[in-house]
């Protein structure tokens, strides 16, 4: 019930925004004017013409021919189109992203679900709703664009992971790069989070068998079995697979009691990570070999394309451009203020500096050095940034950012808070 409510209230939402969108709009627009021929060059059947002004693969293009397919007859049979051509117009290539933002809203409502078993129907409904408004992702709802097809096919990737599917994680992933290749990110993203939850599962298996071995020793009579035959029971019962699981624990035990001598702060968790990814380098290549295959594929892409976009080029050469990750956490700053900025979380804030004022400084400092040389060394402007003012970023830029280069430092406190403050409230969802 919760995700039928959840799609007829995005419907609700999006199909006046959108009759009102084709009306006030009815031509393509912005880079509208380069993803509709294309598109529908591909309802034509010429899947050899290319635009050389278009970045990204063609998955949205084939998205829409998956869509359009199966209306054509209807539309047909009601004379509002006698072509397959004709039945991709630009309201109804628009009309593709409204329903990928209804897949995309679901795919929400199940990870939520997924990740906090606990919640309700309708605690799920409201909040996989307010993520379908995020305001980037809402906006390009109305729009020909490969942002909601991409959001979505790297939600369905992610919901795949957390329920180990792996290679139907991986296989969606590749979905996504044919969306958008910078999604690439976010299939190394995914698959380093499924072997977090990997390595996690094989811990608490690995606890739960030691525990269980204890049970059973403490609860058989020595007095008349001598400790022989309680060992010779207890290696009966285990499998080989059992003994290597027992004798990694045993090690990661020990890790445990030396971890917080020999072993403490950030240097210290990824010595103890790699020890535990070693541990188990087989099991975890064994489970996410298909990301590895993405991985290759999209390198022998690159190689073979002379670059990750597949036209303009000379306008998208890869650069570094850590100033990005600032832009990052100041739109998502402005998105979620109720959540991130009140009063509870200075508290929090305080507190955390009172308790570990050295460790809070010195991270403190590490992020605002970061954060300057970021803006000061790695802040660029894409030529398409600085020649087309159509945008709201074209002013932005002009008229804030570039105005004065201390306008770029002043977000950073807020960066900082912002980071701090999500710290501070994530906890582990098992």
């Amino acid at each position: 019930m919760g995700r039928l409510v959840l799609a007829l209230m995005v419907v609700a939402c999006t199909l006046p925004i959108s009759t009102v969108v084709n009306y006030v709009v009815p031509d393509p627009y912005m880079d509208e004017i380069f993803h509709v021929p294309q598109a529908q060059r591909y309802c034509k059947g010429d899947f050899n013409t290319w635009d050389p002004m278009i970045t990204t693969l063609p998955g949205l293009y084939y998205a829409s021919l998956a869509y359009i397919a199966p209306l054509f007859p209807g539309m047909q049979w009601t004379g509002k189109a006698r072509s397959f051509q004709e039945a991709c117009s630009t309201a109804i290539l628009r009309s593709v992203n409204i329903s990928l933002a209804i897949i995309c809203a679901l795919l929400f409502y199940d990870i939520v679900i997924e990740l906090r078993p606990e919640t309700n129907a309708r605690s799920a409904t409201r909040q996989a709703f307010v993520l379908s408004l995020y305001p980037l992702h809402w906006f390009f709802t109305f729009l020909f664009y490969t942002d909601v097809g991409s959001t979505t096919a790297v939600m369905a990737m992610y919901l795949a992971c957390i329920k180990r599917s792996y290679w139907l994680s991986a296989l969606l992933g590749s979905l996504a790069i044919i969306f958008r290749q910078t999604n690439i990110v976010w299939v190394a993203f995914v698959a380093c989070m499924g072997v977090l939850d990997y390595l996690d599962k094989f811990s608490r298996k690995t606890n739960l068998l030691t525990k269980a071995d204890t049970l059973v020793e403490s609860e058989i009579d020595t007095s008349v079995l001598n400790k022989r035959f309680v060992h010779a029971q207890l290696k009966n019962r285990r499998n080989v697979n059992s003994d290597k699981i027992a004798n990694n624990a045993v090690s990661e035990e020990k890790l445990h009691q030396s971890r917080d001598s020999e072993w403490s702060g950030v240097l210290g968790e990824f010595q103890f990570l790699a020890y535990r990814i070693w541990c188990e380098k087989w099991g975890i290549l064994t489970n996410f070999f298909p990301f590895l295959l993405v991985a290759f594929a999209f390198i022998a892409f690159v190689i073979h394309n002379g670059s990750i976009v597949v036209g303009a080029k000379e306008a998208h050469p890869v650069s570094p451009h850590f100033a990005q990750i600032l832009y990052f956490g100041l739109a998502s700053a402005v998105a979620m203020a109720p959540v991130h900025f009140n009063l509870s979380k200075v508290a929090v804030l305080c507190q955390s500096f009172r308790e570990e004022r050295t460790k809070f400084l010195v991270l403190f400092l590490a992020a605002l050095i970061s954060a300057l040389v970021s803006v000061q060394f790695f802040s660029l402007a894409h030529p398409y940034l600085l020649a087309d003012n159509r945008h709201y970023p074209f002013y932005i830029w002009r008229k804030v950012i570039q105005a004065h280069w201390k306008n770029s430092s002043k977000s950073l406190d807020n960066y900082i808070f912002l980071c701090h403050c999500r710290g501070c409230s994530t906890s582990p969802l098992n």
